[in-house]
């Protein structure tokens, strides 16, 4: 008996309605490319005659109990035979008829094929306008960015994959932002990925899509899978920002035009710095714990971390800055000491931000090399 070539996955939550329709036109869409295929529909729960309607149609369907998109479409995925899988929503937006460029790429070779909408026909009243021109172009173009998938539709719900690429994907979300994880962990992975323009089409009942609920789960997801971008990068920022202000008015206010810069800025250079420091050093924890759970690939920078950094030159790095900083204040304590008049008043506010400053970064600079200790034994 000849192998399953296709499987066609859908998710469904009362689609009554659909799902009959999405379901025939896959099984015709086998026919006329003469493949071996197979249609799943993975009900979530319908409380209407979905599922009958399905089983109807030719579909064979499965159950997940846990709510949610992703969990859909995990428990779908699982039951396919198909060494190809293409998915699709069971509301009768995407046409399965013209699944064929999907299945055409993938044996050509590519990993995961993405259907584009945006670079394809949007029917009206298909898509808001909020979503067409805001939201999935910001979200798509945030993920590029972020994960330089190159993609033009990051989520879009027509999209096909191997299915071996799909395990080594290993995805775990279960709602929305499923959509996003498969473009991220197939992009970090290096695997090859195409699109297919395609044409959206008006659903047929009520929308499940929650437009800011969703979209900031997105947001969330690919920021919580970038900590270089959510980190590291602000954290740098920040303290090169806060230790300019420091040293540039460690000796003195600066006119530069009309603009007036005094100690109250040192104050805002001392408050970057720290902050930026704190940022960094979580950063940097984040990167390792994304290494150590395999979500991240090799970096440069965590590369160089192990190859330079241990614990001991942490705490000694810590410890001058330390050193540094109570130095300073025995400076102030000595020259107040000195004076002409004995112990009287004396302001260096200056010097002593700066040198509260060295104080406070030494002593974070200690304590989060005994942190990312921890997590490099934990990668070990």
């Amino acid at each position: 008996m000849d192998d399953i070539e296709v499987s066609v996955v859908m998710p469904c939550l009362n689609e009554e309605n659909t799902v009959g329709t999405c379901v025939s036109n896959a099984l015709e869409a086998f026919r006329r490319l003469d493949i071996k295929g197979e249609v799943i529909v993975c009900d979530n729960g319908s409380t209407d005659n979905s599922i009958a309607k399905a089983k109807a149609s030719g579909a064979k369907v499965v159950h997940e109990t846990v709510k949610g998109y992703g969990s859909a479409l995990m428990k779908g995925i699982s039951e396919a035979e198909g060494k190809y899988i293409v998915m699709g929503d069971s509301d009768d937006t995407y046409d399965f008829r013209k699944v064929a460029p999907f299945i055409q790429r993938l044996r050509e070779g590519y990993d995961l094929v993405m259907g584009s909408r945006l670079e394809g026909e949007i029917l009206p009243g298909a898509m808001p306008w909020l979503h067409k021109h805001l939201g999935n172009p910001i979200l798509t173009g945030i993920l590029n960015l972020l994960f330089r998938a190159g993609v033009s539709d990051a989520h879009c719900g027509m999209r096909a994959f191997r299915k071996e690429a799909y395990h080594n994907m290993d995805l775990q979300t279960t709602g929305m932002e499923f959509a996003s994880e498969m473009v991220i962990m197939a992009s970090k992975a290096g695997f090859k990925i195409a699109e297919v323009p395609i044409t959206y089409y008006p659903r047929v009942g009520e929308s499940k899509l929650h437009s800011f609920r969703d979209g900031w789960r997105h947001l969330r997801f690919m920021l919580l899978y970038s900590p270089t971008y959510l980190f590291l990068t602000p954290g740098f920022l920040l303290s090169f920002v806060g230790l300019s202000l420091l040293l540039v008015l460690l000796r003195g206010p600066v006119w530069i035009g009309n603009f007036y810069f005094g100690i109250h800025y040192m104050v805002l250079g001392s408050l970057l710095t720290i902050l930026g420091l704190q940022t960094a050093s979580l950063g940097l924890s984040a990167k390792i714990y994304a290494r150590a759970e395999h979500f991240e690939q090799s970096d440069k920078v965590i590369d160089a971390l192990l190859h330079y950094f241990n614990l001991e030159r942490g705490i000694l790095i810590g410890l001058v800055l330390l050193g540094a900083g109570l130095a300073v204040f025995l400076y102030i304590v000595y020259v107040w000491s000195v004076g002409g008049s004995g112990f009287d008043e004396l302001i260096r506010l200056r010097q002593a931000l700066f040198a509260m400053t060295l104080v406070l970064t030494g002593v974070q600079t200690v304590f989060s090399s005994f942190f990312l200790s921890l997590m490099i034994i934990r990668r070990v």
